[in-house]
């Protein structure tokens, strides 16, 4: 689907400046940046992803202001299939002028789209995939990996449970790009604390609802933490069932390893409390966090802003600063410069503060560990953290010489 020009107007896009003359299409198109938005649509990413991601992405084009150029945006549901990902990609560049892609939600329609963008030389800003990989051996330099990846998330979540006493781990994994790495990477950590991997098992993705039987076997394994090593409505139902199950009461503790405040909307306070989540950004951390949620409201309604959604407005926001640094016809013509332009400038919004991209494509800001607040403590709509800890942003993810990007010079 494509937002035609009243509709970006309206949402407050970047127009050329006044008094321009009248110039013909082929001349517009060359003074056009396009930006992509492949997300879920439809299907269990739709609440981290969706419609709010393309909110966020025309409340960046607003904020960036008139600047000489215009931007258009389009968007896709792709199904969180790499074959939709990719033939979706591949028509917007070969036939629609499309100049970037921002979000690009689920990792293994990530890892093919990351392909497509080196090929066809164009940017990749993802947002809300969070393979790890993306920034490892599967790195491009037309690619930043913007808000959170597996290896932070293990970090923060799985270091912080074993020290806690959740020293005996169990895994129920999505079974694609994005839910192997996240248990590779969990694992890893739980080791390092000195806790045990007692076992794990894979579950069908797309289309898995009923956990029951997976939830019996963690529990037979006699761990004393389950790893959710999954997302969206996988980690909702999860958590509903293995409350009916009353694992809780039995001393089993959940650790859900990526837990959006989207979903804990879903599943309640009462269902909800207690658990640990991570992220890199919340409504509510700070003035600049609160001032951006406030202006994304008359777009979103009383929807969830999920750090995913932030993560494409502060991506999407830097391209276009870095554009205008470099000039459109330079941008337009070499995606690969215009990440190392991105690259070389500091990072500076409302979403995450300042930052830096590193130059394996990793945006690097702190992240913050929080639990889910219980119902009393709650002061109105979407109040539902409190902040335990923070790591900062040069230990937040994995050191730049481990991940074994080719981009990094030893």
């Amino acid at each position: 689907m494509t937002l035609n020009r009243r509709d970006i107007l309206k949402a407050g896009a970047a127009a050329p400046l006044g008094g321009l003359p009248w110039r013909s299409a082929k001349a517009q198109a060359a003074n056009t940046i396009k930006l992509g938005v492949p997300v879920d649509m439809s299907g269990m990413y739709r609440d981290v992803t969706g419609s709010v991601s393309v909110a966020a992405a025309r409340q960046a084009v607003q904020d960036f202001g008139q600047r000489g150029f215009n931007v258009e945006i389009v968007f896709a549901d792709h199904q969180n299939r790499p074959d939709v990902g990719v033939n979706i990609a591949r028509q917007w560049f070969d036939r629609d002028g499309v100049d970037c892609l921002v979000d690009v939600a689920t990792s293994s329609v990530a890892l093919a789209a990351n392909d497509i963008c080196r090929e066809k030389n164009k940017v990749h800003i993802n947002s809300s995939a969070a393979t790890s990989d993306l920034t490892g051996a599967r790195c491009s330099p037309n690619m930043v990996h913007w808000t959170y990846d597996t290896w932070m998330l293990a970090n923060s979540v799985g270091g912080a449970t074993v020290r806690a006493g959740g020293d005996a781990w169990f895994f129920i994994t999505a079974d694609y790009a994005f839910g192997h790495a996240l248990e590779r990477d969990t694992a890893g950590f739980v080791r390092g604390a000195g806790g045990r991997v007692l076992g794990s098992v894979r579950t069908p993705f797309p289309g898995t609802s009923d956990f029951s039987s997976f939830l019996v076997q963690a529990q037979a394994s006699r761990a004393n933490v389950i790893g959710l090593a999954n997302a969206g409505t996988d980690t909702i139902n999860c958590v509903k069932q293995a409350a009916e199950f009353g694992l809780n009461r039995r001393g089993v503790r959940l650790a859900s390893l990526l837990l959006f405040i989207t979903e804990v909307h879903s599943l309640s306070l009462r269902t909800a409390q207690g658990l640990i989540v991570t992220e890199s950004f919340y409504w509510d951390l700070n003035d600049r966090t609160r001032a951006l949620t406030q202006r994304m409201r008359p777009a979103i309604g009383n929807a969830g802003f999920a750090s995913t959604h932030a993560g494409t407005y502060a991506g999407a926001l830097h391209y276009l600063k870095a554009v205008a640094d470099m000039g459109v016809a330079a941008a337009k013509a070499d995606g690969a410069a215009a990440v190392a332009r991105m690259k070389a400038m500091p990072t500076d919004d409302d979403a995450f503060g300042r930052g830096s991209i590193r130059p394996d494509g990793r945006k690097i800001h702190p992240s913050f560990l929080f639990e889910v607040k219980k119902p009393e403590e709650s002061r109105g709509p979407w109040d539902y953290y409190k902040l335990l800890q923070t790591t900062e942003a040069d230990k937040a993810f994995r050191p730049l010489n481990e991940g074994g990007c080719n981009l990094v010079r030893s």
